[in-house]
This record gives structure tokens, C-alpha cells and sequence, in this order.
């Protein structure tokens, strides 16, 4: 048996780790591969039965799992980073997450006439939508960025909100079918252990982070082990209330001023990414396929309330007052995708009230994988289709997301800003991130090949990547992650190898990518060059004013970097010919052209006033000459 038990657990992470490479191969959210191995292992083939494997364990591991997932989405939740999104985001979590909410559950109640109190909770558990569904989506349909940033940051954002409304829901129905307790009391003292003891928690972790009392390796342990022993604690002490008081917990220490979330983020995630994979396997295994079926026509039913009509009103009355168009409306009123939180924390409440013998529970979890099925797999294989028909689709992508956010790559964003290039710097450097935020830049801090950023880094519009950090360990990293995001064609990086042993030395794939500006270009060149004087300067290159025109000016030391032609960008490798007209080049000019060029300048300018200096006086010769008496 432990052997058996063994072996299925080392199955489940072997088809988690292939799932998830599935899904980012194909650009379709992972669930739909983790869900058809969950389908094919448990109902299918009858190889992976949770409940027999696991026994006693098996609630204590869901329970565990989805309180780490619902901690992380909280860590998520700063409310600043709302703000800057706009009314649209704000609108969708709050007014529309209720109207949402409301549609549902009402359908539910009509078309599968679930007790009110089951069918309010099953509404709260499909208001979420979340980024691991959303962020594929949104890269193969590539609408436009405003689109792109609204459906990102409502997904981010409500997830935790939308948990702990379905959190909430639970408490009241578990306090309500509790006939020895007065319901308000109860609830009341779920409530405040609930809020109470995750603001506490939050603090105190908080505190300790921000006055360094742990050393840096203990950081993310201590976080990870006082949050389980929180969520444990506030069950001792109010059932049910744990899974409320993680959540609090998380958002307390997201807004916390003085504390670094960063690392705890990025650990969080990977943690996540493997708890989310093994759980949707399990999940789905626990599955009965017929449950489903048995749903009929009333689970279509809902399913189509909850696409057709729910979704739209959300839009439709959150759009008010802001600056959407119809068209932008009507593309968000057909993406919203639901995604493992509404399966986890659905599964976790479903063991526990058929545990307590409430009737209908059994339909829950069948019911809300219907929703998942439903939303995924239809607005995957449209969403692109229809945002064709309303014309809100990108462009071709033209921009650059630079990593390195040195004075250079500021100088020349902000040039390409200018033109409407998009553009995004990376940095893990945060003086350089402070300083791009400054001149309006749009900035992500940390390293863009991270999890965190799989989530937080929006490359809507962007089709390029140019490598231009002097981290020479990260840099390799970035370009092969993003070489297998866009391509090879599409990556490209400063030359900043230098001579030494075998072992230091990069594979020749990478070597030949390093051709940015040309070869044997590098960061520190071009950061000498800058501290030298050199400034990036744009030049119309026409018949009367060619390449080598440009040349002759300015000398041999100018290093050209981009153009643009017909509204396209052109990234200069050194490997092509450039056009001698028809462009406008971008070019670093050393100080020494710049003087050259100045004095050329001059001399032609002097050249010039010689010249009309000369025919001003043949001109008055000629007068004098005609005002002469004839003999």
C-alpha cells in the first residue's frame, strides 16, 4: 500500500510538470490539460481513486492546499496597484462580482431548484475568474492593452475577493444548519476570529519582516509555516474560520508599508503552481462523470445565465461612466473564464457539507466544473474570433520589452514612447526602476523570466525583447525564456562575454543572438559612451539626405540602433544592410561625432556665408557696371 501510494504520488508530479508544459506549449490555460488527465486517470481508466488512496488525508490536504492558494492570491491584492487600473477594475470586483453573483444564484435556484442557501454559495464560487486562465487566453488573443490590463488585474484581483465571499456564504450556511448556536453569534465570532486574528497574524509577520529579525533563507519558510499555523489555530479555536482568516492575513501583509513581498511571492508561486497542478488532477479524478450528465438541461441552463446574461450585465453596468466603447464592452462581456479557485475551494466545501448531510451538496462540485469546462473551453476557442469581428485585436506587435533599465534604455524608450512604440523596462535594480517611473516609463521590477512575472508582466503589444543588463549570470536566463516566447528572431542582447576559461564560456546558440547594434557591442561600451556625453538622436534619412550622408557627418563611432519604416519598427543587429533612405534612424552619437558633426557644421555654414558674402558683391559690381555712362 505505501509502496502504491509512493508510486501515484510521484505519477501525479510527473503529470502536473507535463500538464503545465502542455498548456504553455499550446498557449490554452493549463487547467484544460490538467482537467483531461484528472478526467482520463480517475473516471476514465479507474487508475487513481483520491479517496481510497488517500483516506483521512485527503480532506487535510485539499484543505491545507487551498489555503495556501487562497493566501497567495491574497498577497496579490494591493490596493494601490488597483487604482491605477481605473474605475473598469474597480467596478467588475465589487458592483460587478455582486451582480454576477446574483444572476447565478437566482438561475440556479430556478433551472436546478437548489435550496437557497446552496445556490447562493455556488454563485459565490463562480464570480472568480484568475490569471491562470485569463493570461493564456489574453496571449493568444491579443486584444488591446487597455483590454488586456482590465481582464488581467480583474482576475488578479478577484480572486481573493471573490474567495472569501464564497468563504463568507459557507459560514453562513454551516452557522445556520447548526440549530444549538444562535445564528448572529456565531456567525458574529466567525467574522471577527476571522478578520481579527488575520489582521493580527499580517502584522506581526510584517513587523518581523520589516525590521529583518529573520535571516534571508528563513524568510519565506517563516511565512509559509505561520500561515499554516494560523489557518490550523483559527479552526481550533471557530470552525471554518481559517480560510477567512488567510485571506485577511494575505491582503493585511500585501498593504503593509515597509515590507518586501517580493521573494515571498515568487516562492509562494512556485508553491502554488505545484499544489494547483496536483490538486485540479485530484480533484477532477474525484469526478463523477454521470453527476454531470444528470445535471441535464438545468446545468446547461445555468451555464448559459451565467455567459449570456450575468457576464454582460457585470460589464454593461460596471462600463458606466467610464471610457469604454461598446466594442470594448462587448469583447469583455465574452471573457471571463473561471478557474481553480472555484474548483478547489468548491471541492473543499463539498466534502464538508455532504460530511454534514446537506441535501443537494453532492451537485455542487459537478456543477461547478461544468461552469469551468463550459467558460474555458468555449471563450478559448472563440475569444480570438470575436475580438476579429469587433476590430479590438492588437496590431502587429511592434514593441520591445528591454531588461535593463540603465540610462541608455531609458534615453531611447522614451524616444520610442514618443512614436507610439510600446515599450517596457525591466530591471531587478530598483534605483533604475525609480528613475524610469519618474519619466513615465512603463516599468516591471524584478526578473521578467519569473513566475511572478508570467502573471504581472504585461506584454501586450510587445514582440521583441532586447537584452541590455549587466547581470551576466540573469541575462542568458532571460534570452532563452523569451526566445521560447517569441522566438529566436525576436530575442536579442548586448555582447557582454568576455575571454576566459571553457567553463565560463556560452553555448554558440546563445553567442549568436548577441549581435544587438552589431558585434562585438557591449553593456559596458555603451554605458562609457553615455557617461562620455553620447546622446540617442533621431535623423529622417531622405534622397536628399541618404545613409551615407549620415555617415560622411557624423563619422565611423556612430552606433545606429533602431528604425522605423511604414509605422515598423527595425531592431539593428549589425547583421543586415540598412535602407539608405525612407527611414528615420535612432543612433547613439558618441561626443566626439557630435563635435565632428558641429564642426563640419560650421564650416559649412561659413562656407555658405563666404558663398553669399561673394555674390552679394558681384551682384553690386554688376550694379555699378550698369549705372556707368555709356563713352
Amino acid at each position: 500500500m505505501v509502496e502504491r501510494i509512493t508510486a501515484m504520488l510521484a505519477l501525479i508530479g510527473v503529470l502536473s510538470l507535463l500538464c503545465q508544459w502542455l498548456g504553455w506549449k499550446l498557449r490554452v490555460p493549463a487547467i484544460l490539460p490538467l482537467l483531461l488527465c484528472g478526467l482520463l486517470l480517475g473516471p476514465g481508466v479507474g487508475l487513481l481513486d483520491p479517496d481510497a488512496l488517500f483516506g483521512y488525508l485527503l480532506f487535510p490536504i485539499i484543505s491545507l492546499g487551498v489555503a495556501v492558494i487562497l493566501f497567495e492570491g491574497a498577497l496579490t491584492l494591493n490596493f494601490n496597484e488597483i487604482k491605477d487600473y481605473g474605475r473598469m477594475v474597480t467596478h467588475l470586483v465589487t458592483l460587478g462580482m455582486l451582480i454576477t453573483w446574483g444572476c447565478i444564484s437566482l438561475a440556479t435556484r430556478i433551472f436546478l431548484e437548489f435550496d437557497w442557501s446552496l445556490a447562493l454559495l455556488f454563485g459565490a464560487l463562480v464570480v472568480v475568474t484568475g490569471p491562470t486562465v485569463i493570461v493564456p487566453m489574453l496571449r493568444s488573443v491579443r486584444p488591446h492593452s487597455q483590454l488586456a490590463g482590465i481582464l488581467r488585474w480583474e482576475g488578479i484581483v478577484i480572486d481573493p475577493i471573490g474567495a472569501m465571499l464564497a468563504v463568507l456564504v459557507f459560514e453562513f450556511i454551516s452557522v445556520s444548519n447548526n440549530q444549538t448556536t444562535h445564528l448572529l453569534t456565531a456567525l458574529g465570532s466567525m467574522l471577527g476570529l476571522g478578520i481579527g486574528l488575520g489582521v493580527l497574524s499580517g502584522y506581526g509577520i510584517g513587523w518581523v519582516l520589516r525590521r529583518d529579525l529573520l535571516p534571508h533563507y528563513l524568510k519565506n519558510t517563516a511565512v509559509l509555516t505561520v500561515m499554516l499555523g494560523t489557518f490550523v489555530g483559527s479552526n481550533l479555536l471557530q470552525e471554518e474560520s481559517g480560510l477567512l482568516t488567510v485571506t485577511v492575513m494575505g491582503i493585511w501583509l500585501a498593504n503593509m508599508r515597509g515590507v518586501d513581498i517580493e521573494s515571498i511571492l515568487e516562492f509562494k508561486e512556485t508553491l502554488t503552481v505545484l499544489l494547483i497542478s496536483a490538486l485540479f488532477i485530484l480533484l477532477a479524478a474525484r469526478l463523477d462523470s454521470n453527476a454531470m450528465l444528470d445535471l441535464g438541461w438545468g446545468g446547461l441552463a445555468v451555464l448559459l445565465v451565467a455567459m449570456l446574461i450575468a457576464r454582460p450585465l457585470c460589464v454593461w453596468v460596471s462600463g458606466i461612466g467610464t471610457s469604454l466603447g461598446a466594442r470594448e464592452k462587448w469583447f469583455l462581456s465574452w471573457v471571463a473564464p473561471r478557474g481553480i479557485v472555484a474548483a478547489a475551494v468548491s471541492s473543499l466545501f463539498a466534502i464538508k457539507l455532504e460530511a454534514r448531510q446537506v441535501p443537494g451538496a453532492d451537485n455542487l462540485v459537478p456543477l461547478v466544473f461544468l461552469i469551468i469546462i463550459g467558460t474555458v473551453v468555449i471563450q478559448s476557442l472563440t475569444a480570438g474570433r470575436w475580438a476579429r469581428m469587433l476590430n479590438v485585436r492588437a496590431g502587429s506587435a511592434q514593441g520591445l520589452l528591454i531588461f535593463g533599465a540603465s540610462s541608455f534604455a531609458r534615453d531611447l524608450a522614451k524616444l520610442l514612447l514618443a512614436r507610439n512604440i510600446r515599450v517596457v523596462l525591466s530591471d531587478t535594480n530598483w534605483n533604475n526602476i525609480r528613475l524610469a517611473r519618474m519619466d513615465n516609463i512603463p516599468v516591471y521590477f524584478g526578473n521578467p523570466a519569473s513566475e511572478h512575472a508570467e502573471t504581472y508582466l504585461d506584454l501586450t503589444g510587445i514582440g521583441r525583447v532586447l537584452v541590455m543588463s549587466p547581470y551576466k549570470q540573469l541575462n542568458p536566463l532571460v534570452s532563452f525564456h523569451f526566445q521560447d516566447y517569441y522566438g529566436r528572431n525576436k530575442v536579442f542582447g548586448l555582447n557582454n562575454m568576455e575571454p576566459g576559461s571553457a567553463r565560463h564560456q556560452a553555448s554558440e546558440a546563445y553567442m549568436k543572438r548577441l549581435c544587438l547594434f552589431g558585434e562585438g557591442v557591449s553593456y559596458a561600451k555603451m554605458a562609457s559612451l553615455m557617461a562620455k556625453g553620447a546622446i540617442i538622436k533621431s535623423t529622417n534619412l531622405r534622397d536628399n539626405f541618404t545613409l551615407s550622408d549620415f555617415k560622411q557627418r557624423y563619422g565611423d563611432t556612430v552606433l545606429p540602433l533602431v528604425y522605423l519604416k511604414n509605422d515598423k519598427l527595425f531592431v539593428v543587429t549589425g547583421t543586415e544592410q540598412l535602407p539608405q533612405s525612407g527611414i528615420e534612424l535612432l543612433s547613439l552619437i558618441p561626443l566626439e561625432a557630435q563635435q565632428c558633426a558641429k564642426e563640419q557644421q560650421e564650416k559649412l555654414q561659413q562656407e555658405l556665408e563666404r558663398t553669399q558674402q561673394t555674390e552679394v558683391e558681384q551682384a553690386r559690381a554688376e550694379d555699378r557696371e550698369g549705372q556707368m555712362p555709356a563713352g
